[in-house]
């Protein structure tokens, strides 16, 4: 019998508890990763709602992003984009400043990275708050992009990161849900 995708993803995503903090639980898809039959069914999963579609980047959230998204812009026959900390792209860029649990936080990408109109997919390996993938859409608004949604692998519901994106008008693509953070 062959396994659903959530319990193919839901085996292959290791759980660390109590990290970084006490009370968290740590969804960790460095195991996903490593499991050659999980990573492919997960990224054919997140590409699937968009073969054929004219998607022209992937934009990926350092750093898990960058995994998904570089096989998912291999799929889509898409450019990559990296969406990185502040200071770590060696060109002219553009920045914006997101919320974390605890403060702020700057992210940035390359000035030339995305033109007006492009049609571009984010990705990330999972949305807990939603800060750091509302500062990556707003980024990619400012620049122009025509933001055909947002995937993740993983959604923390209770967190409320999901309803952060679909405000902006930005259709959300997950995989599984965890109870709890």
């Amino acid at each position: 019998m062959r396994q659903t995708v959530e319990d193919t993803l839901r085996a292959a995503i290791r759980t660390i508890a109590d990290y970084p903090k006490p009370g968290i639980q740590f969804r960790d898809i460095t195991t996903l990763l490593g499991d050659a039959r999980a990573f492919r069914r997960a990224v054919d999963e997140l590409v699937h709602p968009f073969a054929g579609q004219k998607v022209d980047k992937i934009a990926g959230i350092e750093a898990r992003g960058f995994i998904l998204g570089g096989a998912m812009a291999h799929q889509l026959s898409a450019g990559f984009v990296p969406i990185r900390k502040k200071g770590k792209l060696p060109h002219t860029t553009v920045r914006v400043a997101y919320s974390l649990e605890y403060g702020v936080d700057e992210m940035e990408m390359h000035t030339d990275a995305v033109r007006p109109g492009e049609r571009i997919i984010l990705v990330d390996d999972l949305i807990a708050t939603g800060g750091t993938a509302e500062g990556a859409v707003k980024l990619l608004k400012q620049m122009g992009a025509d933001i055909v949604a947002a995937c993740f692998v993983i959604d923390l519901p209770e967190l409320g990161g999901r309803a952060k994106l679909e405000a902006l008008d930005v259709p959300v693509r997950t995989l599984i849900a965890f109870d709890g953070h």
